[in-house]
């Protein structure tokens, strides 16, 4: 059921197959263009080592919040719509990561904390990836983690000071296409 006042949601965006600052910049006006949806602020993009998988292709990795009036799970849709219009092919018999022109996670809806089939918030990873913290921490520093009650950039300065900050490079919307 959609909700009858606009929520916040923070969207995390990568791509690591052709012009990978084009693809999100234009995936994240393709959400705007929904009735239900108004977009508000994307970070910088950030250019990262892939995580999880083998790939010659680093990824570009931005995150983005908008206002919506559709429920978490309508959202949920309207992201894979997005990714599949944009070249996303899916191939679950590989198994694993695997390159892609568009990914769009769905982190954070308000403080909701939900886990069903299809959907789990807040993303279960996002404490972990320094790839989604860094950009969140751009726009949402202050957001607060649903389950951890801790800050993004508490959570961000919990996962540098484990992993460093090795494998994440802030660039620009600018910048050439040079393979991504």
């Amino acid at each position: 059921m959609d909700t009858p006042f606009p929520a916040s949601a923070y969207i995390g965006l990568g791509s690591n197959l052709g012009n990978s600052r084009s693809l999100l910049q234009e995936a994240w006006q393709s959400l705007g263009q929904h009735p239900e949806v108004a977009i508000q602020t994307l970070s910088s993009p950030y250019r990262t080592q892939p995580v999880g998988m083998e790939s010659e292709h680093w990824f570009i990795n931005a995150v983005g919040c908008l206002h919506t009036r559709l429920s978490p799970e309508n959202l949920l849709d309207l992201l894979l719509a997005t990714e599949h219009k944009f070249g996303r092919i899916r191939h679950p018999e590989l198994g694993g990561y695997q390159d892609r022109t568009l990914d769009l996670d769905l982190l954070l809806y308000e403080d909701l904390v939900l886990e069903n089939s299809r959907l789990i918030l807040p993303h279960p990873a996002l404490h972990e990836r320094l790839f989604v913290l860094v950009p969140l921490s751009e726009i949402g520093a202050q957001v607060a983690h649903p389950r951890l009650k801790k800050s993004i950039a508490e959570l961000l300065a919990e996962q540098e000071a484990r992993s460093g900050r090795e494998g994440i490079e802030q660039s620009s919307w600018q910048e050439e296409y040079a393979g991504n």
